[in-house]
């Protein structure tokens, strides 16, 4: 089964900047970053991102360098990256917003890093690494001497322009690495698709080491609007919320759960600022369509919500549906069909195509399939080649099971490797929180694995009532009549909200550490 993108032409040179530069010299004076109160324009922005680029130059690191980036959201983070990209080399994000232990460990994993571009308040997070770290701040005398027009560096499609972390299965973060022709063609199909433009302004609102994220940072200045950061590290939906309604902001790009928690901001407050924005793109997460319909459905609600699925290693975003088509009963809202120049092949174990209407493992072809992992071997098998009308064909295997559906839009079901074996039965947690959503009294829920006293494996749910009680055999007994009873949870925990990890996804470690932590505890006082 194969789902096809439109193919649309690319230019013989994608190259992301280059889009950023054609608006600087069409529009120098319109402004390109707002940040803490602070405007740049295009001109600014570009001749700042020049110096760097010839900066890096002087330095010995140009094309196919790696240029580690640590800081906060600031016009100095644009600088940084785009100066990179001008250099022809690649920008690897290091999140401030990450305790120092996980980035040192980061921080082991790039091979031939070239240095780093860190902040007086970011500096000692990256401080154990083997290279250099310097501070625009403190080079701005010598940065200021420098060209403010673009270095002669013969950049291609084919080269990587940034490399972003993902999880690994053996627990070494993985560092995965995207091409300027797969990102070129994620934000022409952007701006084609659904008509971005001059006006189309972004609020960044996820942690700069999602791959979402870069997305998000480059989309706006790629089709010439303004791209306004919010100066807190950590996301803060107070903020979020007060920059929407002050400024003229019409895109936002962000995890599943960081939607639900904007759109219950504005919902307690009787606001209208989420449902003006021209579109929210949001994904990278299992959809709970319930926690934001009554939301969608709002009388004089005119946002778009574009549902999209994607993975790090294919440019973030292969396909994208329109929830406005969406009806609430029971089904898994549809990702839709592919973005420019990709295809969505749908193989069994041993990779080849299954029939219409039946499930199987979900590979990215295309311009999107990026360059492979940098940092490890036999992960890069996950990047292979099938045969498709007797022609090589290079794609992803994702990992995600899925199907389409008659009207030729891809539903993905879950990760095929997140099957549990719990008392001897393979389960799919994601099928337990589908079916607790559904219930009367259920605001969300996440169902873990964890461990009895004698070390069995169970499930437990950590439930978010919808009200103030909850009774839990009212919830097992509802449970019991959609799913078999060895699916059905051994304990249900009550919580005030479910925690988010730095990228805006809920954080399933944390709520196994807060249980373990408290049962531990309840023992020790019994």
């Amino acid at each position: 089964m194969i789902l096809q993108g439109k193919r649309v032409a690319l230019p013989s040179a994608p190259v992301v900047h280059k889009q950023f530069e054609a608006h600087a010299k069409a529009t120098p004076d319109a402004v390109a970053v707002f940040c803490a109160g602070q405007q740049v324009t295009y001109a600014e922005l570009d001749a700042a991102a020049n110096r760097f680029a010839h900066f890096l130059a002087t330095c010995g690191h140009g094309r196919g360098a790696k240029v580690g980036v640590c800081l906060d959201y600031s016009v100095d983070m644009l600088v940084a990256i785009l100066g990179t990209l001008k250099a022809g080399a690649a920008y690897v994000p290091f999140d401030p917003a990450y305790p120092s232990a996980r980035l040192q460990l980061l921080l082991d994993q790039v091979p031939d890093l070239a240095l780093i571009v860190a902040s007086p308040a970011t500096a000692a997070l990256v401080e154990s690494a083997a290279v250099e770290v310097i501070d625009l701040g403190r080079l701005a005398d010598y940065l200021s001497g420098l060209p403010a027009t673009a270095p002669a560096v013969p950049v291609t499609g084919d080269d990587v322009c940034y490399a972003v972390f993902t999880s690994g299965s053996t627990g070494t973060p993985k560092l995965t690495a995207v091409r300027h022709e797969g990102w070129f063609n994620l934000m022409n199909w952007l701006k084609l698709e659904y008509g971005l433009h001059q006006g189309s302004n972004n609020l960044v609102v996820s942690a700069f080491g999602f791959d979402l994220s870069q997305r998000a940072l480059m989309t706006p200045l790629f089709c010439g609007a303004t791209q306004y950061l919010m100066a807190s590290r950590n996301f803060d939906a107070m903020l979020a919320y007060r920059m929407l309604t002050e400024h003229d902001i019409r895109v936002i790009h962000c995890a599943s759960s960081t939607l639900y928690l904007l759109v219950d901001w504005e919902t307690a407050r009787g606001g209208d600022a989420l449902t003006r924005l021209d579109y929210m793109l949001f994904g990278g997460e299992p959809l709970k369509f319930e926690r934001i319909a009554d939301w969608a459905r709002r009388e004089g609600n005119t946002c778009t919500l574009l549902h999209q699925y994607g993975v790090a290693e294919c440019t973030d975003v292969a396909t994208s549906y329109d929830l406005a088509g969406h009806r609430l009963g029971g089904q898994v809202a549809p990702v839709g069909r592919p973005a420019y120049n990709t295809d969505i092949h749908l193989l069994d174990a041993q990779l080849r195509g299954v029939a219409p209407g039946e499930q199987g493992e979900i590979c990215i072809a295309g311009s999107s399939v990026g360059a492979g992992y940098l940092n490890t071997g036999p992960e890069n098998q996950k990047f292979t080649t099938i045969e498709v009308d007797g022609k090589p064909r290079r794609v992803y295997r994702t990992g995600d099971r899925g199907y389409v559906t008659e009207a030729g839009e891809l539903i993905v079901l879950g990760r095929i490797d997140a099957q549990v074996k719990v008392r001897g039965m393979r389960i799919d947690p994601t099928d337990i929180e589908r079916a607790l959503a559904r219930l009367a009294g259920v605001r969300e829920a996440a169902v873990v694995v964890t461990r009895t006293g004698a070390g069995e494996a169970e499930l437990t749910a950590f439930i978010v009532p919808a009200g103030e009680d909850l009774a839990e055999n009212d919830v097992r007994t509802g449970l019991l009549h959609t799913l078999p009873r060895n699916m059905v949870p051994a304990a249900f925990v009550t919580v005030p909200r479910l925690p988010l990890s730095p990228h805006g996804k809920v954080d399933r470690a944390a709520l196994v550490d807060a249980y373990t932590n408290q049962r531990a505890g309840s023992a020790t006082a019994a």
